[in-house]
């Protein structure tokens, strides 16, 4: 199968979320975290934006052997060399280089002509040429560029000398068919595209950064951008390991395999939750606390006799110890004797039925029960140990 590489930012633009900032410390742990499982590109930071950013991207240049480390870099030369001073030491020195080419980008914020926008993208990606064998270029907010405009900045900067191409859904505006016929038509209307790899960076604005990023898999594209948990500007970016899940588990689909050691991934996301103060919402996908939970009486009955009834995964496949089945109104008898069990009890068949009703008494009366309510409960009815 063909790799996908997984390129992480959340250093970068996943540190840009409201309150998620980390000291220098917290960022090599992340990093380190992140060599762990394996992605193969970290987004350090943007080194022309500070002392302290480029102290980060140096340090953990030098730390980090195992994934490539790279800095972000604006059209401006400036920037490109803030970047060479960060990496120059390193083995395998990589920039991301980025310019808007959407007309409201290029109008109001650039104020730059579509021939100046190209001018300046080539005139960039042939100074990096000069220091780093590894360029990447980003035409940001591609997905709201004129394509053909597009393909035409795609074009020139591959001649310049651009080893991957970038085109990011910038503001979570496309649709997975947009995205993914985006990637076909620039691969189609560029004269050469052989030597570069092409890469995709979804925002989530709509709720569609995965379903964008694994459409764009599809059209071809071999690396893609993404945050642990989703972190990033406003509604955040793709997700690490929603995608890594999904392309791990539906091989059949995308027949793409990445380097990503899976079983870091539950390690990696509580992590990042608990040093950028971004809590875990309940029901996120892969990671959050009831992805593997079960509390409805029918699942929990068919994940004790089957696990694969109610589970696509195991939790296992993330670094998790084991399904939890979470006692509730909703469960039923055959979870209460499970829980019993797990809890040191044996409900005898004559008990089943008496216990399980003064449980549903207490399950309408609360709505967590906890296993320390559940040792009391067992206690106070007199189930035998």
């Amino acid at each position: 199968m063909e790799k996908v590489e997984i390129y992480d930012t959340t250093l970068r633009d996943g540190e840009q979320s409201p309150g998620c900032s980390l000291n220098d410390e917290e960022k090599m742990q992340v990093a380190e975290q992140l060599e762990r499982l394996h992605v193969d590109v970290i987004e350090a930071g943007f080194p022309a934006s500070s002392l302290d950013d480029f102290k980060a991207v140096q340090d953990i240049a030098h730390e980090i052997k195992e994934s490539t480390v790279t800095g972000l870099a604006r059209c401006v030369k400036s920037d490109i060399d803030a970047c060479w001073e960060a990496l120059k030491d390193t083995e395998s020195p990589r920039v991301h280089v980025f310019i808007a080419t959407s007309p409201i980008h290029m109008a109001y914020k650039l104020k730059k002509t579509p021939d100046q926008v190209i001018e300046m993208a080539v005139q960039s990606v042939k100074y990096a040429r000069k220091f780093f064998p590894q360029i990447e270029f980003s035409a940001e907010d591609a997905s709201r560029s004129d394509l053909d405009f597009l393909s035409q900045v795609v074009d020139a900067t591959i001649q310049a000398g651009a080893t991957v191409i970038n085109l990011p859904d910038t503001v979570g505006y496309s649709t997975p068919v947009e995205f993914a016929n985006m990637f076909r038509y620039i691969r189609n209307h560029v004269s050469d595209d052989s030597r570069v790899r092409y890469s995709c960076h979804c925002h989530n604005d709509l709720g569609m950064a995965t379903a964008n990023t694994l459409a764009s898999v599809e059209a071809g594209v071999r690396q893609v951008e993404c945050t642990v948990n989703g972190v990033g500007e406003r509604a955040g970016n793709v997700a690490l390991e929603e995608v890594g899940a999904a392309l791990h588990v539906r091989k059949d689909v995308f027949h793409v395999t990445t380097q990503l050691n899976m079983k870091e991934i539950k390690k990696t996301s509580s992590m990042v939750s608990r040093l950028m103060h971004s809590p875990i919402q309940a029901n996120k996908a892969i990671v959050g606390a009831n992805a593997f939970a079960h509390e409805a009486g029918i699942h929990q009955d068919g994940v004790l006799k089957n696990p694969k009834t109610y589970e696509i995964m195991s939790p296992s496949l993330i670094g998790l110890d084991k399904t939890e089945l979470v006692l509730g109104k909703h469960s039923g008898r055959h979870a209460l004797i499970a829980k019993a069990s797990e809890l040191g009890f044996h409900l005898e068949e004559n008990e089943v039925n008496h216990c399980f009703k003064a449980f549903k008494e207490m399950a309408d009366e609360k709505k967590t029960i906890s296993d320390t309510d559940l040792v009391n409960f067992f206690k106070h009815e007199q189930v035998s140990i």
